[in-house]
């Protein structure tokens, strides 16, 4: 059984247009001219449960409009959604219960007057969570966030990366089986996002929750992801792993050398990406690494170290964003 399971999904939006000039205006009062905008266009996938998949793709690709479909927000124009056995537009309060949407622009919609405390209250009183389930799922949140010292202070009175970790609580104290995370480190600090990742990791393996992350972060797919869902233009462009994805789009490594001589002429074993002193970056084709790097420890004496990488992620996925799969 799939924890999300989508089936030809689309999401098509009338949106209204008009030409420049006054007399436009005015005649659109009347003779209003819409056009149709092909947001999600025939995308399948699942997601199996305990999985944590980050789903990615360039802005105006679909994921957000994808997002609000499975948690209930958006009735799609085609397609067959399920979410823990449930139709999530339909919005029952058995479904509810069991999802939360948790968005790096609003982390936390509690009203801004409540504590935290109170307003984690609120949310026991909203999803019927009994007292005993609450005072247990509180106490792993506020050790695993850090949150005792926000227990007591206004919401309005947090900062952003506060508010993202209280607004976590917030949406998980009723125990839901599904995240639906999009951009969660959106405007945190190194120090926030490290701690978001360690969070949602550890919730994942200990809880069994299963996560649909949408990131622009390379970082938090990468440290959080196996699995990866690649959407361009409302269209589903790859499903299956990242090492996957760079080996198609990436068909060389990178080997760093330290150590080695300066003036030696270091294009004898690949493209020379950087050079500093006594270190040298090569890009190297995959299939050619192993003879390289047999060559450079026979030839090259005085090398120190030898480590072979793959090229940044980011590039990686500049490259998918502008060439495509």
């Amino acid at each position: 059984m799939h924890s999300v399971m989508v089936d030809g999904l689309q999401m098509a939006y009338l949106v209204p247009v008009k030409a420049e000039g006054l007399r436009a205006a005015f005649r659109s009062l009347w003779h209003r001219a819409y056009k149709r905008v092909e947001a999600v266009r025939s995308v399948s996938f699942s997601v199996a449960p305990g999985e944590v998949v980050g789903f990615i793709g360039p802005n105006g690709a679909g994921k957000t409009t994808t997002l609000k479909i499975l948690s209930g927000v958006l009735h799609p124009t085609a397609g067959r959604v399920e979410v823990v056995g449930h139709t999530p537009w339909e919005r029952r309060p058995a479904y509810l219960r069991q999802i939360a949407m948790i968005r790096g622009s609003r982390p936390l919609a509690a009203p801004v007057e409540l504590t935290v405390q109170d307003a984690l209250r609120f949310q026991q009183l909203i999803y019927e969570v009994p007292e005993a389930q609450f005072r247990r799922t509180l106490g792993l949140l506020v050790e695993m966030l850090h949150l005792e010292p926000l227990l007591q202070r206004q919401i309005r009175a947090l900062s952003l990366g506060e508010k993202m970790r209280a607004g976590l609580a917030w949406s998980l104290v009723y125990q839901p089986r599904v995240l639906f995370l999009d951009e969660p480190t959106l405007g945190l600090d190194v120090t926030a996002a490290q701690l978001m990742r360690r969070f949602v990791g550890t919730y994942s393996r200990e809880t069994g929750a299963t996560v649909l992350l949408t990131s622009h972060y390379m970082a938090d797919v990468e440290s959080l992801c196996r699995r990866i869902l690649l959407i361009d233009k409302g269209h589903m462009t790859y499903d299956g792993d990242l090492a996957g994805l760079s080996a198609r789009m990436a068909p060389f490594k990178l080997l760093k050398v330290a150590g080695g001589d300066p003036g030696l002429d270091w294009s004898r074993f690949g493209d020379v990406v950087e050079q500093e002193g006594g270190r040298v970056s090569l890009r190297v084709r995959r299939e050619a690494v192993p003879a390289v790097t047999a060559r450079l420890l026979a030839e090259v004496a005085s090398i120190a170290d030898l480590t072979v990488t793959e090229p940044p992620l980011e590039s990686v996925i500049d490259q998918v964003y502008r060439e495509g799969v």
